[in-house]
Parts: structure tokens; sequence; C-alpha cells
């Protein structure tokens, strides 16, 4: 496969290889030190991370999912969620950005062939990032694609149009997901630089500012038969391709969360004021302020709980593939999106809250992290999880499988 790919990315260090999850922890925090600072001004000029995305493909992060079979250290899903959550605490738009790089590798695992997983897995662990070109604007469903894939040659040509392309503009390889001529959907990976692929930065949310979500253009693409993905074959059985991928995404919301309760805590003891006419004399002797913050870190020390529990049913699901250890795994996660969701939201408006009327100054940009949160959330939103959740208790029925369970 090296013949085909010869264009792939630019020349960098090999990233270090980390053997142990709580290396990987180790590494996510050291990194996390260096990607806080500066987080406030990159949202509010939209300054996008490419140098926080290098350190990151440097840090050895991207290729700790790899199987072990594959020279990987295939660390826990728990920790892997919490690897996420220590990013998106520092920049929640760093942290979203690899998600979808970690649900490729997922779908490698399952459905790449032996040559495939060779070779993708071993540019992982090297540190370069794949990213999606999945979701489509403008079709009559989420979840539907009229990107197609059609023969030419030994090969294939694509033509389509992508949004919500999270992390292609950093990334090394773009998987691009059509549809092939039986109807089934594919997932062809491609270097960035490809002839065809055009990346434009035209994501324009309040929130998740600096992610560059935006559009991918696929006109004419040749992709070598190769370097095609039997993706169809995630869904033909429940497996934990999605539920890894919603894992993942709960994981960023908990970081969300996380850092809103931060500053708010800083806020509130070192610039909120009292109200002496009911005898405070600081706000972080107010009992009410007091209790609602309590409140804030029982539902924050219950997401994470929650979320950890639902990466070991992860786990479960791919060490011993079955349709009830998947179906277990969505379900977790499902309650997990729930919980780190209504945290997110909880931590955010509890700012300004409990900080009062002086935090809400533009200057310190703190509605940032309800921008972020309100805009994330929305991803997959919670009524399904709740149907889902009610469903199966109530009725038996199980998700069917797909990219949100």
């Amino acid at each position: 496969m090296s013949r085909v790919f010869h264009l792939a990315g630019k020349i960098r260090a090999v990233a270090p290889y980390l053997a142990t999850e709580d290396q990987a922890i180790d590494v996510a925090k050291a990194l996390a030190q260096q990607i806080v600072e500066g987080s406030g001004l990159r949202d509010r000029e939209r300054i996008l991370p490419h140098h926080e995305m290098e350190l990151v493909a440097q840090s050895g992060l991207l290729g700790i999912t790899v199987p072990a079979e594959y020279g990987g250290a295939d660390i826990s899903n728990a920790f892997l969620a919490e690897v996420i959550a220590i990013l998106s605490e520092a920049d929640s738009s760093v942290g979203q950005i690899p998600q979808n790089h970690y649900h490729i590798l997922e779908a490698l695992r399952l459905c790449g062939t032996e040559e495939q997983k060779k070779f993708f897995f071993a540019r992982a662990l090297a540190g370069e990032h794949f990213a999606n070109a999945l979701a489509e604007a403008g079709v009559a469903a989420a979840g539907d694609i009229e990107t197609r894939l059609g023969p030419d040659g030994v090969g294939y040509r694509i033509n389509g149009r992508k949004y919500y392309s999270t992390g292609a503009l950093f990334a090394d390889w773009v998987a691009i997901f059509a549809i092939d001529p039986h109807g089934r959907i594919v997932m062809a990976i491609v270097p960035r630089e490809t002839d065809g692929v055009t990346i434009v930065d035209d994501w324009d949310s309040f929130g998740q500012r600096t992610t560059a979500s935006g559009t991918v253009l696929i006109e004419n693409v040749y992709v070598s038969a190769d370097a095609v993905i039997a993706y169809h074959r995630s869904f033909e059985r429940h497996a934990p391709v999605g539920s890894l991928g919603q894992l993942l995404h709960a994981a960023i919301d908990l970081g969300i969360a996380r850092a809103a309760f931060a500053d708010m805590l800083d806020f509130v003891r070192h610039k909120s004021r009292g109200m002496r006419n009911l005898g405070i004399e600081t706000a972080s002797s107010d009992p009410l302020t007091i209790a609602r913050t309590g409140s804030i870190a029982v539902r924050l020390e219950a997401a994470a709980a929650v979320l950890e529990r639902a990466g070991r049913k992860v786990d479960v699901a791919q060490i011993t593939p079955s349709p009830e250890t998947a179906i277990e795994a969505s379900l977790a996660v499902a309650a997990a999106k729930i919980l780190t969701t209504e945290a997110a939201m909880d931590a955010t408006n509890g700012i300004f809250e409990l900080a009062g009327t002086s935090a809400t100054k533009e200057e310190l940009n703190l509605d940032r992290h309800w921008r972020n949160a309100r805009t994330h959330t929305v991803h997959d939103p919670v009524r399904w999880k709740y149907h889902a959740i009610g469903d199966f208790h109530l009725n038996g029925k199980v998700p069917k499988p797909n990219g949100q369970f």
C-alpha cells in the first residue's frame, strides 16, 4: 500500500510510543497545560489551533487505541474518554478535533482488511491524524449520504460535498464516506492533499468556533481499491463503533463542564462580591452559593463516574464481541451522554448565576463555555437517548446499529 500513499502528510518526527494508560493520562495533562494557554483568545479571534494540533500529533496520543497485535497500547476506553475530557477542559475545540480520529480507527479495527490495518495503524502510531468527511448538509434526513463512489479501472472515483468535517483541515488523512455501486456505505481514506479534495473553512457556529468543522469538496477524487474500507459491516451487527464515537462526544461535554466549573470557582472566590444587606460579607460565604456549587460538583462527579462505567462497557464489547455486550455498551454510553450534557449545561449556566453580572464582561469571554456546551451538546440530541433507554426497559427494543448508539 505504500506505493499508493506516497503523497500523505508532511515530514515530521515519529511520535513517541505510549505504552500504558497512566502514560497517556500524564501526557494529556502535560499537553493540556500548553493548550489552555491562549484558549480564550483563540475562541474570541477564531484563531485555528494548527500549532496545538501539531502538539497533539507529536505527543503519541493519536496512537493509543491501536490494537496490541499491531503495535499499540490499546488503552481502555474509560482512559481514552478521560484523555479527551482532559484536552477538552483545556480547549474544547482541540478536544473535539481528534474525536473522529479514534472513531475511524475503531471502524478500521472492525471492518478493515489485514493489509489495511497494518498500514493505517502504523500511520496512527507514527502520529498521523485521521479526520472525517461524513455528514452532508441539505439532505432529506440526518445520516443520508449522496456522495457516490464509482469504478474507474482498478480503483474508484468519488464525487460529493461534505459538511461538519471536524478535523479535516488539520489532518494527514481524510476518511470520505460514500455509497458504493452496490448501495453500501464505505469509508475511503485519502491523503488530505489529494488532487480534487478541497477543504473550506466555512464553519461559523457561535460555539466550538475553532474546530474548522466546515465543508469538504470531493471532485473526481481517485481512490485506490485497497484504500476503501467496508464501513457498512459496522452496522450489519451490533458492534461498538457507534458507542465509542458517542462516548468521546460525552467526554468532550464533561471537559467543557469541568472548565466552566473551575472558572466559576475562581471568579466567585476572588472577584464576586458579597451582599452586606443580607449579612453576606463574601460571595464564597453565601450559603445558597455554597449549596449550588455543591449541586454542580455532584452532577460533575456523577457524570464522570457514569462515563467511566460506559467506557468499561465499550471495552467488554470490544474484547468479547456479541450483540448483548454491544447493546449494553450502547445503552451505557447513551446514559453517559445524557448526564454529561446536563452537567455541561448546568455548569456553564452556573458561571453567571453564581459569579454575577461582572462575569458577563466580554473581555473575560466566560460565555465561551456556554456557547461551546450549547453547540456541542446538540450533536445527537439527548432526547434520542432518553427514548432509546426507555424503549429498551419498557418494551425490550434495542437501538438499531448506527452511529448514534
